[in-house]
């Protein structure tokens, strides 16, 4: 069972759907970063990261259970090739649960939800559509008019 903050009365429903997403409600006044916030983005985090563990797990259990030797050359080249694109993929999400984990030691450090290059506040709706993101919109803008300025 998971447990989400409801900002707007700060109490707690639970849901045992780690997919279940549900945007925090905004109070106006509210502090940035407060209890709430840091509840709900522990949640969606850990969430997360919980979905992308389940997904290695049947993806081990699905290599070995499909691991077979075909005698045939095109089958076994088939079944590699599948191979190499779901271990890409698994690669991929390590590195994602890698950026999860960054995530929940900013969260608990209190440096979550602020930009790395200029300290100003990410946003929760920013944080909501990339919970693991380290900048600003307008600095994360910048870098990216720069990478493109370099080819």
């Amino acid at each position: 069972m998971t447990k989400k903050a409801t900002a707007s009365r700060g109490e707690t429903t639970t849901n045992s759907n780690p997919k279940f997403f549900e945007p925090y409600k905004m109070v106006k006044g509210e502090e940035y970063m407060n209890d709430a916030h840091v509840v709900h983005f522990n949640q969606l985090l850990l969430n997360w990261k919980h979905e992308l563990m389940e997904e290695v797990d049947r993806t081990v259990h699905h290599m070995q259970d499909e691991a077979a030797n075909f005698p045939d050359p095109n089958d076994r080249a088939t079944q590699e090739s599948e191979f190499t694109i779901e271990l890409r993929t698994r690669d991929r999400e390590r590195k994602l649960i890698k950026k999860i984990d960054e995530a929940l030691d900013h969260l608990e450090s209190g440096d979550y939800g602020y930009c790395e290059q200029c300290g100003m506040e990410i946003g929760i709706r920013r944080l909501e559509a990339r919970p693991t993101a380290t900048l600003c919109i307008d600095c994360k803008s910048l870098d990216e008019i720069r990478e493109r300025q370099r080819g």
